[in-house]
């Protein structure tokens, strides 16, 4: 090729290609899109009519915060019914050792023994499938009782289950009142959870169920945050299975430990041994990520010598002193545990230089093995600190570790002091396997106190844990997602910085089944806006501030391969009276919104077949019974005719009916183009889409002669939905007005069948503002041949003069995307494939010539791991595979199953190459030292995101590495 340097220039002849094949394939685009009508007649007319608002970004946040409190009081009045009926029930109620009662055990109901009668505790009980509920089967008159199988008819547990019966008729109750509740439950203190609606539990394949209420939720709710310190004896006469049940017994604790708490371990024999010994002195957020690390070295621990306990005692009441007084931590209860098979002597001295007799630190003592010589002296400290508690088996563990928190819970007992708790985010196990998406849960929980005389003999009675589960689609449904832009998102945080919603957070993998990743739940904010290095909007928002923030972010698209770098202003605020500390918007095009008047007569345009709108926008039809079979645009005739005036917010219908009519002209105008189409056989499909929600197709073909019909619901990406622009939506608004983008997409890679283009209309001048996306799919072979007869035609008008030639062995013609991605090229199995690895000593040079690449960073990852292996090697997972979950949005089903010789599934941080072309760099060349010279021409296509790359091949750069785009793991060296 004639290229021996960038000094050259580009040949004429390829600068003649891009010339022809980019005017032919926008004046496809434009015709059967439609955008001309809309951008010079349609818009334009309008625009005198049309009423441009600058959206107020702060004034929209603490509205929706406004909103938000509100859903969440009512919520917290369901929980606050449920504690007033529980607490009366159980003061009328007197224990009677001998009662016998039948109750629905959730395990047993509609179970039937050899003879078909009916088995003890498990009558019949009618379910019917409820979709409110996920469709499964649920009585909404009753509640269930779940009972750990060892305590099957003990006096406590039926006296308790009598009692509490009282609370079916204000779950009933709560939910008349609030029909978007979901289950509502009662956890007792004894370890029975009674549950509405009834349904029926299944053991797992060992037809065992492990669940046990007293779980995160009841302890959050029953205990205050706490730094606690547990001291493990590992002395010679731990041995053996002593420090078996010992390595179980802070495994236990550490289950009771929350967020809200921190912790560290020391184990203890003639030396003090912190278990981590990079956290020396200091105490941690008892989050999953940090006990998971923990327990991973107790397996490490191994006893010898003699145990110093006085030194270990000194060295936790140290840390917890030094935490306490610099304002660090949890700021509130504090205790030490202490796991061991006994004490060589009292150590008064030591609890009389820090703790008496203020006792500011609880000391809980747990005696592991069934004889000790030395259980005395424990047992004094027991008795000096008020707890104690002997292990002798493994089987013993879990009960024994839960009594301490009756004693942690006195100070709320006592004061009678019903915080409420909301939760972090989990996902709802019923719905894992739904198609809809994965379902994100909170609870708001509240304690249940004795209110009987005995009560302050006893130092108090904590009676259980009752709470409600709310869906975070609630929390969505308030957002007016119409207001925020095409690339605006809202989010919200706890108190610990941890994510509640936001529409980065993946809790799910894929692997044969939805399965939810360890650490989901305390996924922090920094690490989807990772782009805030010093942590301005995470810090401003957990000290519950009210302000604004601005910043460059990079959002990965399409999967995570492709990216849009844009500016996002942020403004947030609290939620009072929760500990869901702050709610942001994030705007891209959100700066101005357009509103024009229109007539009740727009229905007509609404009420059109090529017409659909987006789930759960307009009006909320689920909040009564009677409007759950209405669609959006049946509610909204309603609405607009005054008989359901309450349905919704009458400014958003009318801008979609706005919408409506201002784009009802192209139903006309692309049946025309259908009825008088020529030589135009490849365009399949035109679309529209508006900022309300509003869209238009219009097919070419009969939909049974469709290549592949990227605009269905399965491709997330491709229609719009409550939650989200779709894609093609999302990167018209990132190219040059009047210009298209054009894509093959992803989810159509096995048959590469189709290409998508799209463009966007603006409004008004300088206000970058999109109010609607236009595009087509046409034929992958339609648009390849165009774009070859263009080659080829233009050489015809040199007379055939063309220096070089896309025909010629010694050339290798590209189209490729702004991403790197190759639409056109000889060789057809390399359509859709990177362009680094095809040629990556082109790429290379692109990269060095700042053409092309952005690092980004996934603070979600999971890795594969050999358990087992000697170096525990991991290998990343297939990382395309994290993007193919729905990127929107308690029981923690474990990926990570240790078994020696098997795979498994790890969080882990990786970083990896995104690639976009410099907007600035519309042409190059280049030339590649490479056994030899390889020359190079790179072209961009007019009126596209589109470049042609040309390629001189007589030089073999075979040896040159690829550059891919697979994610390299991030080691951190502690």
């Amino acid at each position: 090729m004639e290229v021996a340097g960038s000094q050259q220039g580009i040949p004429l002849s390829v600068k003649l290609w891009a010339s022809a094949f980019g005017g032919e394939i926008k004046s496809i685009s434009a015709k059967y899109s439609g955008s001309q009508l809309l951008q010079k007649q349609k818009y334009k007319e309008s625009e005198k009519s049309v009423r441009v608002e600058e959206i107020d970004g702060m004034k929209l946040v603490k509205n929706l915060a406004v909103k938000m409190e509100e859903m969440f009081r009512k919520k917290a009045e369901a929980t606050r019914r449920l504690v007033e009926a529980a607490e009366e029930a159980h003061h009328q109620h007197e224990d009677n050792p001998d009662l016998q009662y039948e109750y629905f055990n959730a395990v047993l109901i509609n179970e039937v023994d050899g003879e078909g009668n009916n088995v003890e505790l498990g009558g019949e009980f009618i379910l019917e499938p409820n979709d409110h509920f996920n469709n499964l089967s649920v009585n909404l008159s009753l509640s269930v009782v779940q009972v750990p199988t060892n305590m099957y008819n003990k006096p406590d547990i039926v006296n308790g289950v009598y009692w509490s019966e009282a609370l079916n008729k204000v779950f009933v109750d709560n939910f008349e009142r609030d029909p978007t509740l979901i289950w509502q439950y009662f956890g007792s203190a004894k370890g029975f959870f009674r549950q509405y609606p009834g349904v029926k539990w299944h053991p797992d394949e060992h037809g065992v169920i492990g669940f046990d209420c007293r779980n995160r939720k009841y302890i959050q709710a029953a205990t205050s945050p706490k730094d606690v310190v547990i001291l493990v004896d590992v002395s010679g006469s731990m041995k053996g299975l002593r420090l078996t049940i010992a390595r179980q017994t802070v495994s236990s604790i550490l289950d009771t430990l929350g967020d809200d708490d921190f912790f560290n371990i020391i184990a203890y024999n003639h030396e003090i041994h912190y278990v981590e010994p990079c956290l020396n002195g200091t105490l941690v957020r008892a989050d999953r990520t940090n006990k998971d690390h923990f327990r991973e070295h107790l397996d490490k621990l191994f006893a010898k010598g003699i145990g110093l306990l006085g030194e270990a005692l000194a060295e936790a009441f140290t840390i917890l002193s030094d935490f306490n007084q610099t304002g660090r931590g949890s700021v509130c209860s504090q205790a030490i545990m202490l796991v061991t098979d006994g004490a060589t002597e009292m150590y008064d001295d030591v609890f009389e230089k820090y703790n008496w007799p203020e006792r500011k630190v609880r000391i809980f003592p747990y005696l592991i093995g069934r004889e000790s010589a030395f259980a005395d002296n424990l047992k004094w400290m027991a008795c000096a600190n008020k707890y104690f508690s002997q292990i002798s088996t493994l089987a013993d563990v879990q009960e024994n570790v839960m009594r301490y928190l009756h004693v942690m819970s006195r100070p709320k007992v006592i004061d009678h002091k019903h915080d409420t708790v909301w939760t972090e985010a989990y996902v709802d196990s019923a719905q894992l396997n739904d198609k809809a998406g994965p379902s994100l849960m909170t609870t708001v929980a509240m304690p249940v106190f004795s209110t009987k005389n005995e009560t302050q003999k006893n130092q108090g009675i904590l009676l259980g844990v009752v709470g409600t589960d709310i869906p975070l689609q609630e929390l969505m449904k308030l957002i007016p997602k119409h207001m925020l832009g095409i690339h605006g998102y809202a989010f919200a945080i706890t108190n610990n910085g941890y994510i509640l919603i936001h529409p980065d957070l993946r809790p799910l993998y894929q692997e044969g089944q939805k399965r939810r990743k360890p650490n989901y739940s305390s996924v922090d904010l920094s690490e989807v806006e990772w782009e805030d290095k010093d942590d301005i909007l995470r810090n401003a928002m957990v000290n519950r501030r009210t302000g604004t923030f601005s910043m460059e972010v990079k959002k990965t698209v399409d999967r995570g391969r492709r990216v849009l770098k844009m500016h996002n202003d942020y403004y947030y605020t609290d939620i009072k009276g929760t500990p869901f500390v702050g709610v942001a918007l994030s705007r891209g095009h959100g700066k101005y919104f357009f509103r024009g008047n229109v007539s009740i007569e727009a229905l007509r345009d609404l009420e059109q077949p090529d017409v659909a709108l987006a789930d759960e926008t307009y009006c909320n039809t689920e909040e009564e019974h009677e409007h759950r079979h209405l669609t959006q645009i049946q509610a909204i005739k309603l609405f607009m005719t005054g008989r359901r005036p309450h349905l919704k917010d009458r400014e958003l219908i009318q801008e979609v009916l706005f919408d409506a009519v201002v784009t009802a002209p192209l139903e006309a105008y692309w049946t025309g183009l259908a009825l008088n189409r020529n030589s135009d056989k490849g365009v399949e499909i035109a679309f529209l889409g508006t900022r309300t929600g509003l869209s238009r197709t219009n097919l070419f073909v009969r939909a049974d002669q469709l290549s592949n019909d990227f605009l269905t619901a399965e491709d997330k990406e491709g229609v719009f939905n409550a939650d989200h622009f779709p894609l093609w939506y999302k990167r018209a608004a990132e190219q040059v007005p009047g210009t298209f983008v054009y894509s093959i997409p992803f989810s159509t890679l096995e048959n590469k069948s189709v290409v998508l283009a799209s463009t966007a209309i603006q409004l008004l001048d300088d206000r970058k503002s999109p109010i609607v996306a236009v595009g087509i799919q046409m034929k992958l072979g339609f648009f390849q041949r165009k774009f070859w007869t263009a080659c080829r035609q233009q050489c015809t008008a040199l007379d055939g003069k063309c220096s070089i030639s896309c025909d010629s062995e010694d050339i290798n013609c590209y189209l490729i995307d702004n991403n790197g991605f190759i639409l056109v090229t000889e060789e057809q199995s390399q359509t859709g494939l990177f362009f680094g690895e095809v040629e990556g000593a082109v790429m290379n040079k692109l990269l060095q010539m700042g053409s092309f690449k952005i690092t980004l960073y996934d603070y979600q990852a999971l890795c594969k791991e050999y358990a087992g292996s000697s170096d525990s090697a991991r290998i990343l997972s297939d990382f395309l595979l994290e993007f193919n979950l729905y990127s929107w949005w308690n029981v923690d089903l474990s990926v990570k199953q240790r078994s020696r010789g098997k795979t498994v599934m790890v969080p882990c941080d990786t970083v990896y190459p995104a690639f976009v072309s410099e907007r600035t760099i519309k042409e190059t060349t280049g030339n590649i030292d490479c056994e030899g010279c390889i020359s190079f021409v790179i072209q961009q296509i007019p009126s596209s995101n589109l470049f042609m790359v040309v390629v001189d091949n007589n030089c073999d750069c075979s040896s040159a590495p690829p550059v891919n785009m697979d994610p390299i793991e991030i080691m951190y060296i502690l």
